[in-house]
């Protein structure tokens, strides 16, 4: 069975942390792609926003 999981952070550095975190419970075998966004806006007062995803397609045994 495929499924995915999908990650969202204000910092990059938070969202690698999280992926590493998920990632260090599968195996190499099970991740079968990662797709990475980065997206910028900005709010009322004019200060930018990041926002850093990444989904991740795997596999599990049902």
């Amino acid at each position: 069975m495929v499924k995915v999981a999908l990650f969202d952070e204000e910092h990059e550095k938070d969202l690698e942390d999280e992926l590493n975190e998920f990632l260090s419970d599968l195996s190499e075998n099970q991740v079968k792609d990662i797709k990475y966004s980065v997206s910028v806006s900005t709010d009322e007062d004019g200060e930018q926003l990041y926002c850093y995803s990444a989904l991740v397609i795997y596999s599990v045994k049902e």
